[in-house]
Parts: C-alpha cells; structure tokens; sequence
C-alpha cells in the first residue's frame, strides 16, 4: 500500500496566502522524513480554496527540495495551459528528478478561470479528450503535430525526451475521474484514475469496474489492467480517540470550505450549488481515515480491499493549524503504516 499526502496549499479564515504556502512546503518535508510514499498537490485559481495557482511549479520547487519522496499534481488543470507547454515541463520535472515526478491532469470547472486564460468554454465542455490526446502524445512520440478544432501546428521535436531514463518509460500520467465519460477517456488512454475525497468506497469500486471494462475494450492488456496504479483521494485527522479527531476537523474545515467553494465564479453565469461545509465535513469524517492509527489503518485496508485500490492521498491539513498538520503527518508515518505492512 502506497499512503501520500494531499496538499491543498488552503487558506483558512484569517490566514495569509504566504501562511498556506509556507504549510504546504512544510507539509512535503515531514512527509518525507515521515516515510509517505508522496505528496499530490492541488492547484486552484483565484480561490482561497487553495492558494496554489499552478501544480507544477511548486512541484519543482519541493522536488528539489527532498531526495525520496514522489511528488504529483493533483491536479494540474489541462482546459486552462497549452497541452505541449505542460508536456515540456513534465518532461523536464520526469528527468531531473530521476523519475519521481507524476502528472495528474483533470478538466477543472465552468470558472472564471476559462476567461481569464483565453481558453473559453469549449475548453472545459469539449476540448479535454483533444487536449489530453495531444499530452499524451508529447510524452510519448519524438515529433508531434496538431490538427484538431483547438490546436493546429506542424511537425515539431519533443525537447527534452521524456523517455530517456534508464527504463524508458516516460513520465507517469493520472486522469481525475468525476463522470463515466472521464472513466472512459482515462481507460482508452490505458490512464490510472486519481478519484475524489467526496466519494465513498461503493462509487470508487463502481467506477474501477468500469475502467477495466472500458479498458479491455480499448485493447488494453489484462497486465496493464491489473498493475493500474489509481489513486484515492481523503482526508487523515489521527487523535487517541475518535471524537477528538472528528472534533479537530469540524471545528476547522467548515470554516476554509464555505470561504472557499463560495468563492468560485462560473464564467457564464450558471447557477451552482455549494454543498453544507458542515454536513460536508461530517461526511468526510465518517468516509476516510478519521480516529486512532488502529481506526485510520483499518478504514484504509478496507477502502483497499473494496475497491482494489492501493494507493492513498490524504489531506492531512485539516486542522488549518500548521503545528497540527506536522504532527498528523508524522503519526501517519510512524502509527498508522506501520499497522499497513
């Protein structure tokens, strides 16, 4: 089992963006000294949400700063860049890190964000299966070419080569999944799923079947199928007792999550419902790893053994508290994988 942090970069009531930033950072490096598999960071723009508008940079930055853990994007947003821009820094991430680095790519959302980059909305409604074909193919090919509805260029090299480490595989990519059109999209590409902290273990379960379904008949070997390496996202809060870890994360969360979801714009006026960040919170509490290490571990094993997947990244800054977060990470380390192995 392969247990990662999540890392919002959030902003709670009353914190600065330079305060989120900083906990972030912090975050990577206890998790390191921890023994975590990864880090998997969000990226969001204009929203206090999370203060982290692009993935990738601060990827560089803590892979740089760490020797052993995996760093991911969780993910980076592909309606709102140019899919050959984020290829060329994927690669350049994949080789200078030897390897460590891990792309997840999603749709985003109807926001404002559309606007503001110049990509619209065909973007987010239409593009994303053309955006994510050429992506793919700049990480695979040596020379790429484009002439889809949205990108239209000749021939060009892949500078640098993603595929010059030792084993020749090029950087791994991993698709959010929210709706079975994205499940099939990611199974057609033969693309591991990053599945969201809303969901429990019954619709993670559903939506791997129907990858693998959806995977075999795009051809897909029964071993590509099997090694797929798709990730769950959750929330960690680990106390003596249950009540105590539960209590930590109401008394935070709901706070960051009404400042946040509500400050999302739609770029063409649709109305959105925002769910209770208090029923929210308490949902979350009873779906993931909330309670002590015995508790987190079992809840993990079984989220594991019902949906077949084994590798976990956990919001860990629930607490809003930097302190807080640091000492959850460092539990999680050394209490609850412990009990995993």
């Amino acid at each position: 089992m392969r247990v990662g942090a999540f890392v919002l970069a959030a902003q709670f009531p009353g914190q600065g963006h330079g305060e989120a930033l900083h906990r972030a950072v912090r975050s990577t490096a206890v998790a390191e000294e921890a023994g975590l598999d990864a880090v998997w960071l969000a990226e969001h723009h204009f929203v206090p949400y999370g203060v982290c508008p692009s993935a990738v940079t601060l990827a560089a930055l803590l892979l740089g700063r760490t020797r052993r853990i995996h760093v991911g994007t969780a993910v980076s947003v592909l309606p709102t860049v140019h899919p050959v821009a984020l290829g060329e820094q994927t690669a350049l991430l994949h080789l200078v890190s030897e390897g460590r680095f891990t792309l997840g790519v999603g749709r985003g959302g109807p926001w404002v964000d559309l606007e503001v980059f110049g990509s619209g909305l065909d973007a987010y409604e239409e593009g994303f299966p053309e955006s994510l074909d050429l992506l793919m193919r700049w990480l695979r090919e040596p020379r790429v070419s484009a002439a889809g509805p949205r990108f239209r260029f000749r021939a060009v090299p892949v500078v640098p080569r993603p595929d010059e480490l030792e084993d020749r595989s090029g950087p791994p990519v991993i698709v959010a999944c929210t709706s079975p059109a994205s499940v099939r999209l990611a199974a057609g590409q033969g693309l591991p799923m990053l599945l969201g902290m809303h969901s429990g273990d019954e619709e993670k379960a559903e939506m791997v079947a129907l990858w693998r379904k959806c995977a075999r008949e795009a051809g897909r070997s029964p071993e590509e199928i099997a090694a797929a390496g798709h990730v769950s996202a959750g929330v960690v809060q680990i106390a003596d007792r249950r009540q105590e870890a539960a209590e930590t994360l109401t008394k935070a969360m709901p706070g960051w999550l009404h400042q946040g979801l509500s400050a999302h714009v739609t770029v063409d006026g649709r109305l959105r419902r925002m769910r209770d960040p208090l029923e929210y919170t308490q949902l979350l509490c009873e779906l993931h790893p909330v309670g002590p290490p015995r508790l987190c571990a079992d809840r993990l094993a079984a989220t594991a053994e019902r949906t077949g997947i084994t590798r976990f990244a956990l919001l860990a800054e629930g607490s809003g508290d930097l302190a807080a977060t640091e000492d959850n990470l460092r539990r999680l380390g050394g209490e609850v994988l412990p009990l995993l192995t």
